[in-house]
């Protein structure tokens, strides 16, 4: 392989990609956010978890032709079809209708009515039998036009919990927001991993037409007499193995694509080919303590989980409030009579006060409830704080070490195949027996993989990075050696 190929890879392991994909949301924090607390009275939709980040909502039918498909192509198909963002934007719109339900209790409620009334009345029948006195009454009615209003002025725990609401779904959104840097790290990942896997079969190829000009060779030298059997059964025992890798490799090929497809919501018929490599560039140094307050700064998760905590401190406020008293407004004004022509206009206004007297235990309850809740939520801001911290310095741990790894890798492929040229050179003319070449080859293969391995963690890292300081969308400046 030809180390200046801008292409990547990663080990042959058939479950590679399930297991890579949970590293890559393990290497950064898992999913951020939390989903908004939302009373259980309410019913709401499942929240996005690591798995959901890995499927989406296909769309479009599958073209006969096979496309072209970039890695802002794929990126681009997933933030719209993800089935993680998807989720997302049904949490968003749950919370966004707890906010609306808790505004409601602090308008005015105003209803109108108009009724008529036509009621025949049998004396008899309701145990009225006075003589002389007709037994039925009626037919008679009257119309009744009313408008009525309800509004609780002062209920300061309505108010704290509307806040609250308030908070949650501006957390919501914070959370959406979030949801999309996830989808480009995990869209990133399945599109590096189908390229990794497209370099190992065009690797493997390569390694199957070399092994089998080797044992072409060895076949005429012991057909000539000039080799013994055992270089012929060594150069087909190294071909036939290079043949099976070929098929483990575009057995993974083709199965890591399927992944990518399900990810960004591609018709898993429809055929394509990876328009986009993965380069290497190396990473300049950047400021640690630079990077760990722009994370900070831009990390939606972390902002979420503070949107989150602050409507736990408007909770615990409201049960607080519900010691307090309340003053509530009922009243109606209409007209009424036996036409509206002959109606006359009536009212009634009240004005109530109301202060809980024996509910000690459950007051108690709900602040010891809404206390606890505040306490986890503070407790999970501290912690994602130190988690932003350990997310950026870990990324950036890990593309130092790439990027030292891909330059020994380069150096090795280089020593590897000049070892396998100068074996083969010896071979012909002669001089030793195919044992060298044999091992050289198995070298050059061992160098191939590291190469790409190498290679793989240091782009993979960098999308890490991206994610880690709340850059996901510009994630094209980190693969290009920022």
């Amino acid at each position: 392989m030809n180390p200046s190929k801008d292409s990547i890879k990663i080990t042959n392991s058939p479950s590679k990609c399930a297991g890579l994909l949970s590293l890559a949301f393990l290497a950064v924090g898992g999913l951020g956010a939390q989903a908004p607390q939302i009373p259980a009275s309410v019913s709401t939709p499942v929240g996005p978890t690591a798995q959901s980040f890995q499927g989406s909502v296909p769309t479009g039918e599958a073209a006969a032709q096979a496309i072209d498909l970039s890695l802002d192509d794929a990126i681009q198909r997933g933030l719209k079809t993800n089935l993680g963002v998807i989720l997302s934007g049904t949490q968003t719109l749950a919370a966004r209708g707890e906010r609306l339900s808790e505004l409601q209790a602090l308008l005015p409620d105003a209803e109108f009515k108009a009724q008529e009334t036509l009621t025949q009345v049998d004396l008899p029948a309701e145990g009225l039998r006075v003589p002389g006195f007709p037994t039925i009454l009626g037919p008679f009615g009257f119309t009744d036009v009313r408008a009525s209003l309800s509004w609780s002025l002062v209920d300061v725990a309505s108010l704290r919990s509307y806040l609250a609401a308030k908070h949650n779904f501006a957390a919501a959104q914070l959370s959406a927001q979030d949801a999309r840097d996830l989808v480009v790290l995990t869209v990133g990942n399945a599109y590096l991993l189908a390229v990794a896997d497209e370099t190992e079969v065009s690797s493997v190829e390569a390694q199957v037409s070399t092994a089998k000009v080797s044992l072409d060779q060895a076949v005429a030298n012991h057909n000539a007499g000039t080799a013994p059997e055992l270089d012929e059964l060594r150069a087909k025992v190294d071909y036939q193995s290079l043949e099976q890798q070929l098929i483990a490799a575009r057995n993974s090929l083709e199965k890591d694509k399927l992944a990518l497809a399900r990810t960004i919501g591609l018709p898993l018929e429809q055929l394509f080919t990876l328009a986009d490599k993965a380069p290497y560039a190396a990473f300049d140094q950047i400021d640690v303590d630079a990077a760990i307050r722009e994370a900070h700064a831009n990390r939606k998760d972390l902002a979420a989980l503070l949107e989150q905590t602050k409507a736990a401190e408007q909770q615990r406020k409201a049960a607080t409030a519900d010691r307090l008293p309340t003053f509530t407004f009922n009243g109606d004004y209409g007209d009424i009579g036996v036409t509206l022509a002959h109606s006359h206009g009536t009212g009634d206004a009240t004005g109530t006060i109301s202060a809980p007297l024996f509910r000690e235990y459950g007051l108690r309850g709900e602040a010891e409830a809404a206390q606890a809740q505040l306490d986890t939520a503070r407790a999970q801001s501290s912690d994602k704080g130190a988690q932003v911290d350990a997310d950026v310095r870990d990324a950036l741990l890990d593309i130092l070490a790439a990027q030292k790894q891909v330059e020994v890798a380069q150096s090795s492929v280089a020593l590897a195949s000049e070892e396998l040229k100068e074996a083969q050179e010896r071979y012909a003319n002669g001089v030793s027996d195919n044992l060298a070449v044999s091992q050289a080859q198995q070298s050059v293969a061992q160098a191939d993989d590291q190469y790409v391995a190498s290679l793989y963690r240091h782009n993979m890292a960098k999308l890490s990075l991206a994610r880690a300081l709340g850059a996901g969308a510009s994630y094209k400046t980190y693969l290009g050696g920022k």
